[in-house]
């Protein structure tokens, strides 16, 4: 049985044209009865479907799922509320994003589902470039596997227009070695998110790419 319906569709097209206080205030029921209260359930039964792949994953729905308050102390977008749900399935959680996971969203044009090294800090980043280096056939095995390129594509991500010296040869052959962030995601209508395979869906995806985020999880861990 599918955890989200169309009414949670329905209240972010309603929110849409009213992101104030006042109006989520009048609604808070209804946000807590067709939004907050069925998206925890869809993450905590995914985060069971995963555990069975990876025993790594021992979290709770709470220390996953992102507020739908929006952080607007510096930004100059004022909105309130987020457009969507989403949650972050790692072994650090929501708390840690520099540690590879899955990370999915749902809003009323998508679904989204994503994983990869997405916030590595200086350090970090230094280890997982060195690790590429030393091991170059097994990332490239990864990164063209045929169900990791059917499934995602390929890895995304900013790069760097400059990089420490010892990587510059290396660059010339794998030109990723220049991201500062390595991620990838699939995207599917938002009617995906009501179906009864949903949470499957997202699990598939992640035994997908734990291959991948594994590769970025040792450097980053044993940093």
């Amino acid at each position: 049985m599918a955890n989200l319906n169309t009414e949670f569709f329905n209240f972010f097209m309603d929110l849409a044209p009213n992101n104030n206080k006042d109006w989520f205030d009048q609604n808070r029921k209804r946000y807590k009865t067709f939004v907050k209260d069925p998206f925890d359930r869809l993450v905590r039964e995914v985060i069971e479907k995963i555990h069975e792949i990876d025993n790594q994953i021992n979290c709770e729905s709470k220390d996953c799922i992102f507020r739908i308050n929006r952080d607007i102390r510096f930004s100059k977008d004022k909105t309130l509320y987020k457009m969507n749900r989403s949650a972050v399935i790692s072994s650090g959680g929501k708390k840690r994003k520099d540690i590879p996971g899955v990370y999915f969203e749902i809003d009323c044009e998508k679904v989204r589902i994503y994983g990869g090294a997405y916030a590595p800090n200086k350090d970090q980043l230094q280890q997982i470039r060195e690790e590429i280096t030393l091991h170059p056939e097994i990332f490239n095995q990864l990164i063209l596997d045929s169900d990791f390129v059917d499934t995602f594509g390929f890895v995304r991500g900013e790069k760097n227009t400059r990089i420490p010296k010892e990587f510059k040869d290396f660059g010339e052959r794998q030109p990723l070695i220049y991201n500062k962030q390595f991620y990838w995601f699939a995207e599917y209508p938002p009617d995906t998110a009501l179906k009864d395979n949903f949470t499957d869906l997202i699990a598939a995806h992640y035994s997908i790419m734990k291959p991948l985020n594994d590769f970025f999880i040792k450097p980053i861990i044993n940093h």
